[in-house]
C-alpha cells in the first residue's frame, strides 16, 4: 500500500465527471487500498478517486459515530438517492464541512440529511447504504466528487469568495498541485 498525493482544487481532474469501472481488477484493488491508507494517513472521513487523480467512478468512507462504531467501507459506480433539502442558511456549528482537496479550512453548507447509496464493493457485490446526519453528508460529498464538484462549488456566494482569495493566497488553481499526507506540511 502507498500514500498517494491529493490533488487541489484546480487540477482539472478534480472537476470533470469520472468515468464508470467497467471491471474490478488487482489495480483497482490496489487503488482502493491506496485510498484507504491515504485517507487515514490525512486524516479525513472520505476520499474519492479524482482526489487521487483517477477518474474513475470510486469513493472510500470511514466514520465513528459518538457510540464509537466504526463505519467504513468502499462504493464502485455508486447511484445517490437523497431526501430534499430543508430550505434555510446552515448552521456553521452543525453543518460545516470541509474537503482534502481544500485543506485546512471548512465551511458551512447545507446538505440533505438523509441519502440511499447503490453500487458494488470490491467483490462486485451489491451495496446499499442508507445514511442519515454526518454519515449522509459524507456520501454527498464524495459523490459530488465523483461529478466533478467540489464542496466549495456548493457554498453561499460570500463563502465561495473567501475560498477563491485563499485559493489565490496559497498558489492553489492550477493543474498538477497536490499535498502528501505525512510528507507536506499544510500550515498555510
Amino acid at each position: 500500500m502507498a500514500i498517494l498525493p491529493i490533488r487541489i482544487m484546480g487540477d482539472p481532474v478534480l472537476h470533470s465527471p469520472a468515468g464508470e469501472i467497467d471491471e474490478i481488477t488487482d489495480e483497482i484493488r490496489q487503488l482502493v487500498a491506496d485510498m484507504f491508507e491515504t485517507m487515514d494517513a490525512a486524516p479525513g472521513v472520505g476520499l474519492a478517486a479524482p482526489q487521487v487523480g483517477v477518474p474513475l467512478r470510486v469513493y472510500v468512507y470511514s466514520y465513528s459515530d459518538d457510540d464509537g462504531v466504526p463505519w467504513r467501507g468502499v462504493v464502485i459506480n455508486p447511484v445517490l438517492w437523497m431526501r430534499p433539502l430543508v430550505p434555510g442558511a446552515p448552521d456553521p456549528d452543525d453543518e460545516s464541512e470541509g474537503c482534502l482537496s481544500f485543506p485546512g479550512e471548512r465551511f458551512p453548507l447545507r446538505r440533505s440529511d438523509e441519502v440511499l447509496v447503490t453500487g458494488t464493493d470490491l467483490e462486485g457485490a451489491p451495496v446499499r447504504i442508507e445514511a442519515d446526519g454526518w454519515r449522509a453528508r459524507i456520501m454527498q460529498h464524495e459523490f459530488d466528487h465523483l461529478d466533478g464538484i467540489l464542496y466549495i462549488d456548493r457554498l453561499s456566494d460570500a463563502d465561495w469568495k473567501t475560498t477563491q482569495k485563499i485559493a489565490r493566497k496559497r498558489g492553489w488553481g492550477g493543474p498538477g498541485q497536490a499535498w502528501t499526507p505525512g510528507v507536506d506540511d499544510l500550515d498555510a
